[in-house]
């Protein structure tokens, strides 16, 4: 079956614990590794819907128009969906949908239930007319039927969007995201969910979104528990064998969040507890050698509220992502420092990647893989050329020609060859931001916990078995021809039979097959002003 694009983003992060211990895929060859998740059983899990159930199809209890007009005069707040009101019950021919003979039906309250619990999906209650709401339902029986209806109709549209689809598009553009939303007709969905059709809310985020839910409720009653105490920070690592009184406190900090599952309120540094360092770096993408460093402490004393808030921001990207169907594309999760490759349900590639440093942000957007280009030329970027190498050529008039570089149409190109800064290879998906993944002769960078060194672009450390994944379906592109190519010293453009989707993306928390929440550090600072606008 075809999955929705961000129910394989799941696919994608329930795999990484296949792939966290590696730089790639092994034997040198492109593995299938299975997601671990029956995707049918993922769609039937589907997360609570703003309102569930059967609607009743009566026909007695009517509106106006004319009652929507007066009511949209009244609760001005309500007007941007102006004409979702009529739409709705235009479609209806103006029948009430919250009522029947009995008064209002069950769903009224599920609804009004849900938009109290906003916090339980990281939403902030801001219901309009609030007040006004509350005492409705508890009191119906004080309202006019026109205001009932109509103010649930409106509650509806109001917790739909911002449930669906998060903050503005302008908001999230602010923050660098330039993925194209999704977008969401809310009164077909009503009127599907009235109509008693299941699996109607838009399949695209909740798989992901449920995982982070579920974790952010654990974490709340964690904060309400007392979260955890800080650990004091000392130059000292802790490691197997050592024994004080700050091993006994790593042990009751990883207790709290699970990487440990009993206390035997030892203080000496076990096997059990080394297990669990290993455990708590790997959520937290640190070098897992069970070691408790300072590093690991201090990422130990995060607080919990810290933890909340990364898990809310988290929710709200979740909410962008498109509801498009595709049966193959990569993945770049920029804070993961990682790289995917899906096809169908299957995670079949992953390498650790290099992404752009602090003052050269790796941009957040999507694009089609349409060619693979071995032996590249490096075109040296303006800015590279004008900050660096003419600087350079200054100093050392040999510069060029020591650095297999050369003058082309007055531009500067680094020939193809073993030191070329693209390496053997490039992955070529056109956009207006230059981006692309490639190969590099700088290997060293991938053992490092933070790889944010490049100018921008994405560099791979497995481009070889990308390139085998990427031409898979050509079959003149065996694995020996690859790396013919990659060795020749001369430059091909190889086009892509059909292009391949490329999503970058930037999740700080999600979920790994084992249930486990996973952490990363905010690598371009991009959660606090999320945060900020959420709040705000």
């Amino acid at each position: 079956m075809r999955a929705s694009i961000s129910l394989l983003f799941l696919l994608w992060f329930t795999a990484l614990i296949l792939s966290c211990n590696s730089n790639g895929t092994t034997n040198g060859h492109v593995k299938e590794i299975s997601g671990g998740l029956d995707t049918d059983g993922a769609l039937d899990t589907l997360p609570e819907l703003p309102v569930a159930g059967n609607f009743s199809d009566q026909k007695e209890l009517m509106l106006d128009s004319i009652d929507i007009v007066h009511f949209l005069k009244n609760n001005t707040l309500f007007k941007p969906f102006e004409k979702d009101f009529f739409k709705f019950y235009s479609g209806r021919n103006y029948a009430c949908a919250w009522h029947d003979q009995q008064g209002l039906i069950e769903q009224s309250n599920i609804l009004y239930n849900r938009i109290l619990q906003m916090a339980d999906n990281g939403l902030s209650l801001d219901a309009p007319y609030l007040e006004r709401y509350q005492q409705m339902m508890e009191n119906p029986e004080t309202f006019g039927l026109a205001e009932q209806e109509l103010m649930l109709t409106g509650q509806y549209l109001h917790f739909a969007k911002k449930l669906l689809t998060g903050i503005p598009d302008a908001d999230a553009r602010a923050t660098k995201w330039f993925i194209p939303r999704k977008k969401t007709d809310y009164t077909q969905l009503l009127e599907k969910i009235i109509g008693g059709q299941k699996g109607v809310v838009s399949k695209s985020f909740y798989p992901l979104y449920e995982q982070l839910k579920k974790e952010l409720q654990r974490f709340t009653l964690l904060e309400k528990n007392g979260g955890w105490m800080a650990i004091p920070v000392a130059k000292k690592s802790w490691r197997l064998g050592d024994s004080s009184e700050t091993v006994g406190l790593i042990r009751k900090r990883l207790l709290a969040t699970g990487e440990l599952s009993l206390d035997s309120g030892s203080a000496l540094y076990d096997e059990a507890l080394e297990a669990a360092v290993k455990n708590f770096q790997k959520n937290h993408g640190l070098n897992e050698d069970g070691v408790a460093g300072p590093g690991v402490i201090r990422e130990m004393n995060v607080p919990v509220r810290e933890r909340i808030e990364q898990i809310i921001v988290n929710m709200e990207r979740c909410r962008w992502l498109p509801n498009q169907t595709e049966e193959e594309y990569v993945v770049v999760n920029i804070p993961q420092f990682k790289v995917f490759a899906f096809e169908k349900d299957s995670m079949v590639f992953s390498s650790n990647v290099v992404v752009g440093k602090e003052t050269n942000k790796t941009v957040i957007f999507r694009g089609d893989m349409k060619y693979v280009v071995f032996s590249p030329y490096w075109n040296v970027p303006e800015s590279i050329m004008k900050k660096e190498i003419m600087p350079a050529i200054s100093r050392n008039p040999q510069y060029l020609e020591r650095n297999n570089m050369e003058w082309n149409d007055g531009k500067i190109r680094q020939k193809p060859g073993k030191d070329n800064a693209l390496g053997k290879v490039k992955f070529l998906f056109p956009n207006v931001y230059n981006i692309y993944l490639h190969d590099t002769p700088s290997k060293h960078l991938f053992k490092e916990e933070k790889r944010a060194f490049s100018h921008g672009c994405i560099r791979v450390a497995d481009p070889k078995n990308l390139a085998v994944y990427l031409l898979r379906h050509q079959k003149e592109w065996t694995e020996a021809a690859i790396t013919v190519a990659m060795e020749s010293g001369k430059e091909l453009f190889v086009p892509l039979r059909k292009p391949i989707p490329v999503y970058i993306v930037y999740f700080t928390a999600f979920v790994d097959q084992q249930g486990k929440i996973n952490f990363r550090k905010d690598v371009y600072q991009r959660d606090q002003a999320l945060k900020e606008m959420l709040i705000k």
